[in-house]
């Protein structure tokens, strides 16, 4: 860690530090959109009920109602429908999805289009909930300034991932998190010790465990991201004494989804929320979300776990195409030990897949359920910030593991360039 820091500092990169500073200057410009409003709507949001998580996904700019207000949950919206279209369901997104570098650009192009008119009808939808008495063309205006604000953060997203470090859209989705954890962590302290009910010991006792609880979570999310199955290949044309004792595996991660299945999960439930706020807390579709399908229920914790296991199969076969790596291995001479190549390889390499993502998404689904047991089924009198907020550092701390090997991997790639 202290050595990657004084590369960083090397004034043979230069390059890097300016890449730090442009992530780190987009960031700031998203923080403060956050806090700027939408015009004419001072004060229009008093309380966000089931709107919670929404509004903790996108750093608190839900409840400011802020130009920011919708994030770039329309974007990853889109991007579960292209995904799901991609599953042999739409002939046009398969070829796509197996065109290559080339066919990813498109998807992703598609995937912009379609979040842009998603991000128009959720912003007509909330200028219409929260915004009372105006005409509608004062509703269309904020639907598209709230529109735009989302197509800005996708463009400030794509400058982040091309001029800065790491993957501008988690990046962001990082940044509204990390803005609102220090408010739950506040929100905790005064629970448990400034408005406790029972004796002050009892507060701080419960207090530490819940930090722990948080530190663990941490700890969990980094040995889980620092895990990987090793599957040993050979190469028929290189011989045993030409590479000495070199041995050569394919690495897959414990979970190759990352935390994707968690934002994917959080995004769905967050859905009927959205529609549930619209319709008002009172209506019938409202009382059902409240009461069955909110994750702080035992429904909706048990759909939120089969959710993140879900899409932990579902984007892990996304990113990896088992029938593809089979064939690469096969083309360059290449076989895994006591494996036929063809078909058998590529049973084998789904055989893992499937066993790894099974245990990886329980290890993702355990870390991010404890903190709602603790604060929704236990009776500790948590705030809701608390539940949300353990999804939210487990994005956190995933992002950042992702975001500080990109910048491990860039520095090591200059200084050995450097050392040549």
């Amino acid at each position: 860690m202290f050595k990657n820091l004084k590369l960083i500092f090397s004034p043979k990169n230069k390059d890097i530090r300016k890449r730090i500073g442009f992530t780190l200057l987009g960031l700031l410009i998203f923080a403060i959109g956050t806090t700027i409003p939408v015009p004419g709507t001072e004060g229009a949001i008093s309380s966000l009920g089931l709107w919670e998580l929404l509004n903790a996904m996108g750093g608190g700019a839900l409840k400011n109602f802020s130009i920011f207000a919708l994030g770039v949950m329309p974007y990853i919206s889109a991007s579960i429908i292209t995904g799901i279209l991609e599953m042999d369901i739409v002939p046009y997104f398969t070829e796509l999805k197996e065109s290559g570098e080339q066919g990813r650009q498109k998807i992703n192009q598609i995937n912009r289009y379609i979040g842009i008119v998603l991000a128009f009808l959720q912003g007509f939808a909330m200028a219409f909930t929260f915004v009372k008495g105006v005409g509608t063309l004062e509703y269309i205006k904020i639907a598209l300034i709230l529109t735009a604000g989302t197509a800005f953060l996708l463009w400030l997203g794509d400058q982040i991932t091309q001029k800065g470090i790491g993957n501008g859209i988690s990046l962001l989705i990082m940044a509204g998190i990390v803005y609102t954890i220090p408010k739950m962590f506040i929100d905790c302290f005064d629970t448990l010790i400034i408005n406790r009910t029972a004796s002050l010991l009892i507060g701080i006792i419960s207090f530490v465990v819940f930090v722990l609880i948080y530190l663990l979570i941490v700890v969990g999310v980094v040995f889980e991201e620092c895990s990987e199955r090793r599957v040993p290949i050979q190469y028929s044309n290189r011989s045993t004494s030409s590479y000495g004792r070199s041995q050569n595996y394919i690495p897959f991660r414990l979970n190759s989804a990352g935390v994707m299945p968690v934002i994917f999960a959080s995004v769905v439930l967050s859905i009927p929320s959205f529609i549930a706020g619209l319709l008002g807390e009172d209506s019938g579709f409202s009382l059902f979300v409240s009461k069955y399908i909110d994750y702080t229920t035992v429904t909706g914790f048990i759909l939120y776990i089969i959710l993140i296991f879900v899409f932990g199969f579902f984007y892990t076969k996304m990113q990896i195409n088992p029938k593809e790596l089979s064939q690469n291995l096969n083309r360059n001479g290449g076989y895994i030990p006591g494996i036929r190549p063809g078909k058998e390889t590529e049973k084998y390499i789904v055989k893992i897949l499937n066993r790894i993502t099974l245990l990886g998404s329980t290890f993702i689904a355990i870390i991010a359920g404890l903190p709602i047991i603790f604060s929704s089924f236990l009776n500790t009198g948590l705030p809701a910030s608390a539940s949300i907020g353990g999804t939210g550092v487990l994005i956190v701390v995933g992002v950042a593991i992702e975001t500080c090997k990109q910048l491990e991997s860039s520095l090591i790639n200059r200084n050995y360039k450097g050392a040549r």
